[in-house]
């Protein structure tokens, strides 16, 4: 049987189905665990973030606006602004326990969205941007790394890397638009 889109059952959360919403958990958590993993680096931080993002799904489902992007965007966004906030504010310092080296055998967050109708025209569009907008455009959003962080990182000047950002942002735009 075929699962329901998840926008569906977004608005079936949003008029309280709790059977839509264990639905939505059941498909979106796992990518969703991923990608906060990938920006915390802590499983707990990570477990936090999906926890939180998925409590706000519940109970702002109603926000969502299928005409301002997908589902499965929307969703990653949230989830991606829960752990860069739990980042904020327990630092990036790793305290206690450190993740255990091994193989991540699930597919990159990235890959996973861009083998999907809606992630293809994105794969396109960023592979169509110069190598160092595309780099700085996929280290802010898919590492989760600040503007200042970049700039330390690549010493360059903050407004710089700012500016680069925004341009990388701005071709991304044009070439989705297009």
């Amino acid at each position: 049987m075929a699962s329901p889109p998840l926008d569906l059952l977004l608005a079936r959360c949003a008029d309280g189905d709790k059977a839509a919403f264990r639905r939505l958990y059941d498909l979106s958590a796992p990518q969703l665990y991923a990608v906060a993993l990938r920006l915390t680096r802590q499983q707990s931080l990570a477990a936090d973030a999906v926890h939180d993002a998925l409590l706000q799904v519940w109970q702002r489902a109603g926000r969502f606006d299928p005409a301002r992007g997908s589902a499965e965007t929307w969703l990653i966004s949230l989830v991606r602004y829960r752990a860069l906030d739990l980042i904020r504010r327990r630092g990036r310092e790793i305290t206690g326990e450190e993740l255990p080296e091994r193989i991540d055998e699930a597919p990159d967050p990235l890959d996973q969205l861009t083998e999907r109708r809606e992630g293809v025209a994105l794969r396109r569009c960023l592979d169509r941007l110069e190598i160092d907008k595309r780099r700085l455009v996929t280290m802010a959003f898919l590492d989760g790394l600040t503007h200042a962080e970049l700039a330390e990182r690549l010493k360059t000047p903050l407004g710089t890397v700012k500016s680069w950002i925004r341009r990388g942002l701005q071709d991304l735009r044009r070439c989705l638009e297009a």
